[in-house]
């Protein structure tokens, strides 16, 4: 069992913990909350980079070695970081219990040392029709952000 985990936080007091683990070479598990959001749906995804040296912005784009279009958890076309949205609720919290095969935590394609970001807006999932759909999904701002690292 591999397991990971990333401290966010961002801008307005959005904040959270988000834990990740992989058993061999199965899917990789993403639990944990989000608070200080607004209601409803956020874009949720794996950045490129680790790194925050200027907030949010130096995550780079989504996490993506295929080199694919952005699309939903479930489309075969797809970033790898592509992990759909998150909803929160009115008292502000995303609570979060997501499972993916395209995110292992070993391996070449390994998210660890890689960032988490939540969004403002809502992902279109690459559907929407903006310019932005099939590279961001029109997300919005990047309201916090962690980077992904191991844990004990």
């Amino acid at each position: 069992m591999v397991k990971a985990v990333a401290v966010l936080s961002g801008s307005e007091g959005v904040k959270g913990t988000i834990f990740f683990t992989q058993e061999g070479d199965g899917p990789t598990t993403v639990t944990g909350s989000v608070s200080g959001l607004k209601e409803g749906l956020h874009g949720f995804h794996v950045h490129a980079l680790g790194d925050t040296t200027n907030g949010c912005m130096s995550t780079g784009p989504h996490f993506n070695p295929a080199g694919k279009e952005h699309g939903a958890p479930e489309d075969e076309t797809r970033h790898a970081g592509d992990l759909g949205n998150v909803t929160a609720g009115v008292d502000g919290v995303a609570n979060i219990n997501v499972v993916d095969t395209q995110i292992p935590l070993t391996g070449p394609h390994s998210i660890i040392g890689r960032a988490v970001v939540v969004h403002g807006d809502p992902d279109d999932l690459g559907k929407g029709g903006h310019e932005l759909s099939k590279s961001t999904g029109n997300a919005g701002a990047r309201v916090a952000c962690g980077i992904i690292g191991l844990q004990g």
